[in-house]
């Protein structure tokens, strides 16, 4: 039996970056599968992954950000972890210098993934291919429901002006590849380049809505960029603890801690914790 999920958004030009939207939206019906029961407690699902490429201007962007909430909000959004990488072109002002969202970090993710347009994002980095906003959901589908290796367990907490963090990791099968951790911040107020905002400035394309609110917002890497090499047996326990000192310009009441494992054929688990005073 299949569950039908409807989402909306509008169909962007992949080969011109960050172009005009119509306000025209089309209204896409995706056949949602039915998760099986998992009463097998040595099985886990795959939790999905979506990193989205995004900038501060550009005015295709908060498209992107609706359709991450609106596959949020549906039955299976427990199941889904998005990542707003502010990087790119977009992620600049128009002397090149980045935008107080915007990352080197995440510049480097955006290079690395030879992104071409905004908003791109990479679906459980099961391929190098990134999507362009009309193909997330189809994407998303493909993965939903599928089995992970591993189970992981995350706390994170306020220490002064540092996050502890703790990762716990149990094999159900080996597992070979890499953990990497991020910080990320909800609910940022700040300004957005928006189609037909009232607000034009001529440095930014479109117009600005200055209280524009930015979830998942990637702000750093807590081990090495790419994270650090991982290897766990079937039926073997592991944990990691790390330490993040605090940025002055985060919010700590809206930080989160995503830790990812994955190797060469994609992320075979990604959780996300909230930051606990």
């Amino acid at each position: 039996m299949m569950r039908t999920f409807y989402i909306s958004f509008a169909i962007i030009a992949l080969f011109v970056g960050c172009s005009h939207i119509n306000e025209d939206e089309r209204l896409i019906e995706v056949e949602m599968p039915v998760m099986p029961a998992n009463d097998d407690t040595t099985k886990v699902f795959r939790n999905i992954l979506i990193e989205d490429f995004t900038g501060q201007r550009c005015v295709n962007c908060p498209k992107g950000a609706q359709v991450i909430e609106q596959l949020q909000e549906s039955e299976y959004g427990n199941c889904i972890i998005a990542v707003g990488i502010y990087s790119g072109p977009f992620g600049k002002n128009v002397s090149g210098n980045l935008l107080p969202l915007t990352t080197q970090t995440g510049c480097d993710y955006y290079d690395y993934w030879k992104v071409e347009s905004q908003p791109g994002a990479i679906i459980n980095r099961s391929s190098s291919i990134y999507y362009s906003v009309n193909e997330w959901t189809a994407e998303v589908m493909k993965v939903l429901g599928s089995q992970s290796t591993i189970k992981m367990e995350l706390e994170a907490r306020l220490n002064g002006n540092d996050i502890d963090i703790t990762i716990s990791e149990e094999g159900i099968d080996s597992y070979n590849g890499k953990l990497q951790v991020w910080v990320v911040e909800d609910s940022i107020v700040a300004v957005q380049t928006i189609p037909n905002a009232p607000d034009e400035n001529p440095e930014w394309i479109g117009g600005n809505k200055r209280d524009y609110v930015h979830n998942h917002v990637f702000r750093t890497s807590v081990n090495n960029v790419w994270g650090d090499d991982l290897t766990i047996t079937n039926n073997e326990k592991k944990s990691q603890k790390l330490t993040q000192a605090i940025d002055d310009t985060w919010n700590t009441k809206q930080l989160s801690i995503v830790a990812i494992l994955y190797n060469v054929n994609g992320v075979e688990q990604v959780i996300k914790g909230k930051v606990k005073e």
